[in-house]
């Protein structure tokens, strides 16, 4: 079995974060997409960023 590293759960979070953005481009929702596309590339920064703002829009997108 494979272990998860750091820098491989890093890249997973942020190929994550970019597909949220492509489908968030795809549904017609630029500031989404655009969004979540700032936050992937800050996450090589910033480990976990990516996916903290994609969870938050999800959040904002039930509540709304």
């Amino acid at each position: 079995m494979t272990q998860l590293t750091g820098g491989s759960a890093r890249d997973l979070g942020i190929v994550s974060t970019l597909v949220d953005a492509m489908v968030a481009f795809a549904r017609g929702r630029p500031k989404a997409g655009a969004l979540l596309l700032g936050a992937a590339a800050l996450s090589t920064r910033i480990p976990g960023l990516g996916v903290a703002v994609s969870v938050l829009l999800r959040v904002y997108r039930k509540l709304a």
